[in-house]
């Protein structure tokens, strides 16, 4: 099944991390740019991966912690950026809701890689 994305002009409800239906979606994708409000809940984590592209995470409510070699902690407010191959892993120390973002370089294939 293929994940929704807005077109240009339409409004996304992302949701607040306090109500539990609040999940990830997809937002928008181009050949170049992708953008996904990730939402990973208190004890989740999500296993190290790669990502074909310049990658930012902006945490927007909740507490996480990046390992992508030395490990970070995210929370409200905070934002980093990670080149792109960069592999990484997200532990959620407390319910969280990011927005990823991910830029396209020419020639990349635009997938997380293992």
């Amino acid at each position: 099944m293929a994940l929704h994305h807005c077109q240009s002009g339409e409004v996304a409800h992302l949701g607040m991390i306090d109500d539990p239906a609040t999940a990830t979606a997809a937002l928008a994708r181009t050949a170049a740019f992708e953008a996904i409000h990730l939402v990973v809940r208190a004890g989740q984590s999500i296993a190290p991966h790669r990502v074909a592209g310049s990658m930012t995470l902006y945490c927007i409510a909740g507490h996480v912690r990046l390992d992508s070699g030395v490990p970070v902690e995210l929370r409200a407010g905070d934002w980093l950026f990670l080149e792109p191959g960069t592999p990484h892993a997200v532990e959620a120390i407390a319910d969280a809701a990011l927005l990823l973002t991910i830029l396209f370089d020419e020639g990349d294939a635009g997938r997380a890689t293992r």
